[in-house]
């Protein structure tokens, strides 16, 4: 053999490892619907614990995953937009930040895998067969449990007792909605409580309805979990600011952006642990056969300086149960 066909033989072998390196970076794409705006810092949060979670299994956007992202906004339109548009990409996994997108990705493609998070019952929307035994192309991690939601109304007669009248703000678009306001009704009467639906589909709504209900004395607010809720969250906190009503949330971001009290599962953590779901798949494993994963750490947080503009006294006793507490 000649010298120079030698060498040349010689500089295409070491060139294997690096065409191999970018057929596999172009080989495996993750998309990426979240339920929030761009530029929420909760949607951010979310987003930067799923990226870490990846990093720490090895994969890492740009080298070896290519991850393609949208955010939804909280709009109908714009989450089936987006889904249409990942599908397209045919990424190997799916992560769906919000129980509100899932259906609208499920409604077309019933094979490409996806990993949800923030979905309250995934059984009842009909996007597993069960708990344990997922049997589609989707699994994923829940958000919280229904019979939890009696908690925020204990909560609020804790924090607020002299509230009789409650606004249960809601979703009436996705089934959580319905059953958390279910499980608060239940609940109601044996603390001398009266629960009245809201509906939440815009601004406009929930404005209109806030300021309807607060002619009327002692009233308090629960605002249950959906991506509308979130999208929303900085108008509501401001409108039981200005109508001086003790509100309940389902998540402490809400208390960081100046909510008075909430109690529920922590909504970051189940990002990190999804990345731990896209690998497995990554690896060959099928949704149908990963459990779904309920909450594994709840969290009560208060907002002292809320609760002093609104002139109420934090019982000691549930201040030294908070998770965290905003002076």
């Amino acid at each position: 053999m000649r010298r120079r066909e030698f060498i040349g033989l010689l500089g295409g072998a070491a060139a294997w490892p690096f065409i191999a390196h970018a057929q596999q970076s172009e080989s495996r794409r993750i998309g990426v619907l979240m339920s929030v705006a761009a530029d929420d810092p909760e949607g951010k949060a979310r987003f930067a614990a799923f990226e870490r979670g990846l990093q720490e299994l090895d994969w890492v956007n740009g080298r070896n995953v290519r991850i393609e992202t949208r955010w939804s906004g909280g709009k109908v339109d714009d989450a089936r937009k987006y889904a249409a548009e990942l599908i397209a990409l045919t990424p190997d996994v799916i992560l769906a930040s919000g129980g509100a997108i899932v259906g609208p990705l499920l409604q077309l493609t019933r094979t490409v895998p996806i990993v949800f998070t923030q979905t309250p019952d995934p059984v009842a929307a009909g996007f597993v067969a069960s708990l344990a035994q997922p049997g589609g192309n989707a699994t994923g991690f829940t958000q919280v449990e229904y019979e939890m939601a009696a908690k925020w109304l204990e909560l609020l007669k804790e924090i607020a007792p002299r509230v009789t009248r409650v606004a249960i703000l809601r979703d009436p678009s996705v089934p959580e909605g319905i059953g958390q306001f279910t499980v608060i009704q239940s609940a109601a009467p044996a603390l001398k409580a009266e629960v009245r639906p809201v509906d939440i589909r815009n601004a406009g709504e929930i404005e209109r309805s806030l300021t309807e209900f607060a002619r009327s004395d002692n009233g308090g607010v629960i605002l249950t979990s959906s991506a509308l809720a979130n999208v929303h969250r900085d108008l509501i906190i401001r409108l039981a600011a200005k109508f001086r009503l003790p509100a309940v949330y389902s998540f402490r971001f809400f208390v960081k952006a100046g909510g008075l009290a909430a109690y529920g599962s922590d909504s970051i953590d189940p990002h990190r642990r999804a990345a731990g779901y896209v690998d497995r798949i990554l690896k060959g494993e099928k949704p149908a056969d990963m459990p779904v994963q309920a909450p594994t750490k709840y969290e009560l947080a208060i907002n002292l300086k809320t609760a002093k503009a609104l002139g109420l006294t934090v019982p000691p006793s549930l201040l030294s149960r908070a998770d965290e507490v905003i002076e």
